[in-house]
């Protein structure tokens, strides 16, 4: 479980939380994959990105687990909509190639 604590003392891992198992769509409305955890920027006190699992094979070789950063987010409620995401997402180290 993540736990991060505001600025008033209180637990915001509910808030974490509740980002687990909300899927995720590129601007296009294509599947990326589901949120399965939340990075956290502790000395700044942020999000960094969401790790996304089971993601669409089409748009991240091998389906692989990938962390998808925060500012790339455009709206969130039951699903979470992205307004930035590469073509495809290949390679072990995760490179990603641009949109032509």
């Amino acid at each position: 479980m993540l736990i991060c604590i505001s600025s008033k003392g209180e637990s915001m891992a509910k808030d974490v939380e509740a980002f687990k198992g909300i899927r995720v769509y590129t601007g296009n409305g294509l599947y990326v994959g589901k949120v399965d955890n939340v990075a956290l920027d502790l000395p700044n006190r942020r999000v960094r990105g969401l790790l996304l699992t089971g993601t669409n094979p089409n748009l991240v070789e091998g389906g692989r687990s990938i962390l998808v950063p925060y500012r790339w987010i455009s709206a969130v409620g039951d699903i979470i909509l992205l307004n930035f995401f590469p073509q495809k997402v290949r390679g072990q180290s995760g490179e990603a190639e641009e949109s032509n």
